[in-house]
Parts: C-alpha cells; sequence; structure tokens
C-alpha cells in the first residue's frame, strides 16, 4: 500500500506538466473525479426518477444554442492545434511532449486545456436527454464514453499537454464541427431535413478519424519515440474497438438495409408474400440501426 502512495506522490509531484500546474481544476483528480461521479448519480439515477413523473422540458432553443457554442470550440480547437503545431513542426512518426515555454508549446498546452474544460461541458448531453426524457439514450455505452473522457482529458492536460497525443484531439474537434452542426440543424425542426442528407457520411468520417488514430499509434510501438509506450497501446486499443463499432453500424445501417430495401425491387420477392416478409425485415434493420445510430452516433461516441 504504501508503495502506491509513494508512486501516486511521486506522479503529482514530479512527473507532471508544470505549467497546467495552477489551472483550475488541474491541482488533483479529486475535483474531476467528482464532477463525474456526480454526473453518473444524476443522470443514472436521480434525474430519471426527478423527471418520472414531469412532462419533458422543451429544449429547442437550448439546444439549438448549445449546439452552436460546440461548433465554435470545436472549430477554436482545430485551428490551435494546427497552428502550434500540426500544421507547421509537429511529425507525423514521433513528436514527443515539448515542456518548455516557448510560444507555440505554450499554445498548446492551452489547448489541451480547453480540450479537457469541452469533455466537462459535453456532459450536458446525457442532462439534456434527462430533461427531455431521452432515458432509452441513456445506455451504459453513453455513460462510459462520457465519463470516460473528461478523466483522459484531464490526464492529458496535467501530463501531456502537447505532443502525440494531441493528433486525436484535432482530428476529434474536425469531426466535431460537423457532427455538433447536424445536431444544431435538427435541433430546428423537421423542415431543416432535407438539409441533412450528409448524415451517413458522419459515420464514415468517424471511421475515418479512429483508422488514422489506430495508425498514428499502433506505429509508435515499433518505434524508439519518447513517449510512453503503455498509453500508445490503450490508445490503439480504443480506435480499434471503435473501428469495429462504427463498422458494423455503417454495415448494419447503409450497406445490409440498403441491399434488403432493393431485394423486392430486383425480383426477389416470392408469390407467397415473400415481398411483405422482407419489407418488414428490412423496416426492423431500419429500425434497430438507428437505435444504434442513436446510442453510438447521436449519443456523440466520437470519439470523443
Amino acid at each position: 500500500m504504501s508503495g502506491i502512495v509513494e508512486w501516486y506522490r511521486d506522479l503529482m509531484d514530479n512527473r507532471h506538466d508544470p505549467r497546467t500546474e495552477g489551472w483550475f481544476l488541474m491541482s488533483g483528480p479529486g475535483p474531476v473525479l467528482t464532477i463525474v461521479a456526480t454526473y453518473i448519480y444524476f443522470c443514472a439515477f436521480v434525474g430519471p426518477r426527478y423527471m418520472k413523473d414531469k412532462k419533458p422540458y422543451d429544449l429547442k432553443n437550448t439546444m439549438i444554442a448549445y449546439n452552436l457554442i460546440q461548433v465554435l470550440l470545436s472549430i477554436y480547437l482545430v485551428h490551435e492545434g494546427l497552428i502550434a503545431g500540426w500544421l507547421y513542426d509537429y511529425n507525423f512518426i514521433c513528436q514527443p511532449v515539448d515542456y518548455s515555454y516557448n510560444p507555440n508549446p505554450v499554445r498548446m498546452a492551452r489547448g489541451v486545456y480547453t480540450y479537457f474544460i469541452c469533455k466537462l461541458i459535453e456532459l450536458l448531453d446525457t442532462v439534456f436527454f434527462v430533461m427531455r426524457k431521452k432515458n432509452r439514450q441513456i445506455s451504459f455505452l453513453h455513460l462510459y464514453h462520457h465519463s470516460l473522457m473528461p478523466i483522459c482529458g484531464w490526464i492529458g492536460a496535467k501530463f501531456f499537454a502537447g505532443g502525440h497525443p494531441t493528433l486525436l484531439g484535432v482530428i476529434n474537434s474536425f469531426i466535431h464541427v460537423f457532427m455538433y452542426g447536424y445536431y444544431m440543424l435538427s435541433a430546428c425542426g423537421p423542415h431543416m431535413q432535407k438539409y441533412l442528407w450528409w448524415k451517413k457520411h458522419l459515420t464514415t468520417m468517424q471511421i475515418v478519424q479512429f483508422a488514422v488514430i489506430f495508425v498514428h499509434n499502433i506505429q509508435m510501438l515499433f518505434t524508439s519515440c519518447n513517449f510512453p509506450k503503455p498509453l500508445s497501446f490503450l490508445l490503439t486499443l480504443n480506435s480499434g474497438m471503435f473501428i469495429y463499432m462504427f463498422g458494423s453500424f455503417y454495415v448494419n445501417n447503409y450497406v445490409k438495409a440498403n441491399k434488403q430495401r432493393q431485394e423486392p425491387k430486383n425480383g426477389y420477392a416470392a408469390a407467397n408474400g415473400a415481398a411483405a416478409n422482407g419489407a418488414a425485415t428490412a423496416n426492423g434493420v431500419a429500425i434497430a440501426a438507428e437505435f444504434y445510430a442513436n446510442m453510438i452516433v447521436t449519443d456523440q461516441i466520437k470519439s470523443d
């Protein structure tokens, strides 16, 4: 037990990024863990019980404003990540963290910290589900993702505020520009649906995002780059899992469903009512896929 305590003290006292030490919520893990625990307790227990006998809140204008803010924050993070490193100075193969107080490294550190704050703000995604009584959307996967991201963001800002892992934040923020833009337009009402034909491309962008992150991190396991290999391994594992999840969703929702919808037109329907059965099957796939989409895409399993 004493060894664990000594390891923790050494980690917090000697291995942190000194540039972010005095910033809000960065003194130790206690505050962010408290926020996450409160979030889980409210969204999984207190909130649904409170809303049980109440009417859902109409949060249309709130959702539009919230998603617009998320779009603007994501644009800012992409800009800062590119200008502070990835557009000019950073190396895709190996980019150790620069802990100096030079302008660009400090600018990148601020970007990493802002990314962490954005992950805290995104906890409101679930709070809005609770207030609108969208309890089916509050899946274990959703809570797991939204709880994990602020903790990962805090670890990044505390120990790795720059360098290799920041590519993940830049790409993820780029995806969020389109994703929250889609949510903002959707919140405006049904009349916007005709402008949202590009929904399925969000899934494609997510798959590409995780593929880039997978390649970016797996190659680190075979280089002598001055960056923790266990962290690269975890990032590789995580991105691989999301490639599988989003890939499965894409195949079920856009490949198989489209194929089944086309079968009656291509002469696969039999006279004994197979056409009707095929249509029912296609509808079932569409419903299941839509529910899966709500859990993964609409719930911002982004990637993050």
